[in-house]
C-alpha cells in the first residue's frame, strides 16, 4: 500500500495503550510496503484477519487484545484505518459500516 491514512490515530492509541505500539509499529511497516492487491493477499501476510464486505478487514493485535479494522482501496493503493480499540469496544461497533 502507497498510502496509509490516518497513522495519527495509530498513534495516539498506542501512546494509551503503550502494551501494542510496536504491535502497530509493525502492522504499519508491513502494511506500507505490501503489495496487497485483493483480500486473499492480505490472509497470505496475515492469517487471522478477518474479511469482511466492502474491502474492510479487521486485524487482531497483540494476540486479539486489540482490534484494527482498515478499509481498503486495492486499486489506488491506500488504507483507511477506521477503528482501533480494545476487544470490549470492538465489540460496541459495527465494523461492516465505521
Amino acid at each position: 500500500m502507497k498510502r496509509i491514512i490516518a497513522k495519527k490515530t495509530l498513534k495516539e492509541f498506542w501512546e494509551k495503550h503503550s502494551d501494542c505500539e510496536q504491535y502497530l509499529k509493525t502492522w504499519h511497516e508491513t502494511t506500507k510496503t505490501a503489495n496487497w492487491k485483493s483480500p486473499n493477499d492480505v490472509k497470505k501476510t496475515y492469517a487471522n484477519a478477518s474479511i469482511l464486505s466492502d474491502n474492510r478487514v479487521v486485524f487482531n493485535i497483540k494476540g486479539n487484545t486489540y482490534r484494527l479494522i482498515v478499509k481498503f482501496n486495492y486499486e489506488r493503493e491506500w488504507a483507511f484505518v477506521r477503528f482501533v480499540g480494545t476487544h470490549a469496544e470492538y465489540d460496541k461497533v459495527n465494523a461492516e459500516t465505521i
